[in-house]
């Protein structure tokens, strides 16, 4: 497994809320606990809100999503793409201006770290996450429009009910309702290969919309929280 993807199923573990272990993240995902140190690390550095430390467990702290802001979500976009472009370029006094522009731009985003995005440079390699960069305006569109889109992720061809774009610090996932696997799924942007917006539109049916998936994640983190693990 590459570290970005190991990166990102680390993510999709921890964005329960609960505390998890670093020998329990390191049997998950097959790395070491050196591994995961440094992972932890990586994804702190990348804006990811990680709380914990060695010994004691980590969990994210807050939602990462990206609900309504000062600036639009398509200059989230414009300034994320052309940040993360200067951020890897040769010249270290660009990327270090592009790294004091994000800190700027973090003074005056909400108080809130709940309702504003991460802006970091470390999880993925800046040419891995611009591939999905291309998908986003259409993606954008059709999560406002109610558009079922058909994708090629992976080689496999799915139609999907697209829910909410969420943002994880340079990477781009999207909350859908897989019409073929008949469940929810959180894909990433730039596994997506082919995107074609279908002519049908969706409505809010039971089990299939954003608030079911949000009931779900809710309700699982419950039972997370109340099951006896065993743990010491």
């Amino acid at each position: 497994m590459r570290r970005a993807d190991r990166l990102m199923q680390l993510v999709q573990i921890l964005r329960d809320g609960s505390l998890h272990r670093a020998q329990d993240l390191a049997a998950a995902v097959g790395v070491s606990l050196r591994s995961i140190y440094r992972d932890m690390e990586t994804l702190a550095a990348s804006g990811v809100p990680i709380s914990g430390e060695r010994g004691i467990g980590y969990r994210v702290t807050a939602a990462i999503t990206l609900p309504p802001l000062n600036l639009t979500l398509t200059e989230v976009e414009a300034l994320h793409l052309g940040l993360s472009a200067v951020g890897a370029a040769d010249d270290p006094d660009l990327a270090q201006a592009a790294r004091q522009l994000l800190a700027k731009l973090d003074a005056v985003m909400p108080e809130n770290p709940a309702s504003a995005p991460a802006h970091g440079f470390a999880i993925y390699p800046f040419a891995d996450a611009a591939r999905g960069f291309q998908h986003l305006p259409r993606l954008r569109q059709a999560v406002r429009t109610r558009q079922k889109l058909a994708l090629t992720l992976q080689g496999e061809d799915r139609t999907v009910r697209p829910l909410q774009l969420e943002y994880w610090g340079r990477l781009w996932t999207c909350v859908v309702w897989c019409e073929k696997r008949r469940d929810f799924d959180v894909i990433r942007v730039d596994q997506i290969t082919a995107l074609r917006v279908l002519p049908s539109l969706f409505v809010a049916e039971a089990g299939k919309s954003l608030n079911d998936y949000k009931a779900r994640r809710k309700d699982g983190d419950s039972q997370s929280a109340t099951a006896p693990s065993g743990r010491k």
